[in-house]
C-alpha cells in the first residue's frame, strides 16, 4: 500500500481487484493479504450457502465507493490506466469526438472551396 492509499482509511472497492474489487478493498483497508480475505470469502461461500454470500458480496460492491484515483505526481502508471472508464468520461470523449468531427467537416469544406478551380477564377476576376 502506498502513502496515498494510507491516507484513505475508509473501505473502498479496489480498481485492480478480480471481481468488483471487494476483497482487494477489504485487504487494503485492514492491511491483510488479499489471499486471506479471498479464502475467508470462499469458506463463507461453502459453509453458509451460495446465495447469501453472493448477495452480501453484491450489496457490498454496490455500497462501497471505488478507490480514489491516484493523482499524477504519486503514480508511475500512465494516465490511461490510472483513471476509470466511467459514463462521465465516455460522455466527455464522445463530446470531444463530435466537436472534432464537426471541425474536420468544416475544414474539409473550406479546403474543397479553396482548391476548387472556380475559386481560382473568381479570385482572378474579383482582384482586378
Amino acid at each position: 500500500m502506498n502513502a496515498y492509499q494510507q491516507n484513505y482509511r475508509n473501505i473502498y472497492r479496489s480498481r485492480t481487484g478480480m471481481i468488483l474489487g471487494v476483497c482487494q478493498g477489504l485487504s487494503n483497508r485492514f492491511d491483510v493479504s488479499v489471499k486471506v480475505i479471498r479464502i475467508i470469502a470462499v469458506l463463507l461461500l461453502l459453509f453458509t450457502g451460495f446465495w447469501p454470500v453472493v448477495i452480501a458480496y453484491l450489496i457490498a460492491a454496490y455500497f462501497m465507493k471505488p478507490e480514489p484515483i491516484i493523482p499524477f505526481e504519486t503514480t508511475d502508471e500512465p494516465v490511461s490506466t490510472s483513471y476509470p472508464h466511467n459514463a462521465s468520461s465516455r460522455a466527455a470523449v464522445s463530446h470531444l469526438r463530435n466537436k472534432y468531427d464537426s471541425l474536420n467537416r468544416r475544414i474539409t469544406h473550406m479546403e474543397d472551396m479553396v482548391t476548387d478551380k472556380e475559386y481560382s477564377w473568381d479570385q482572378r476576376l474579383n482582384s482586378e
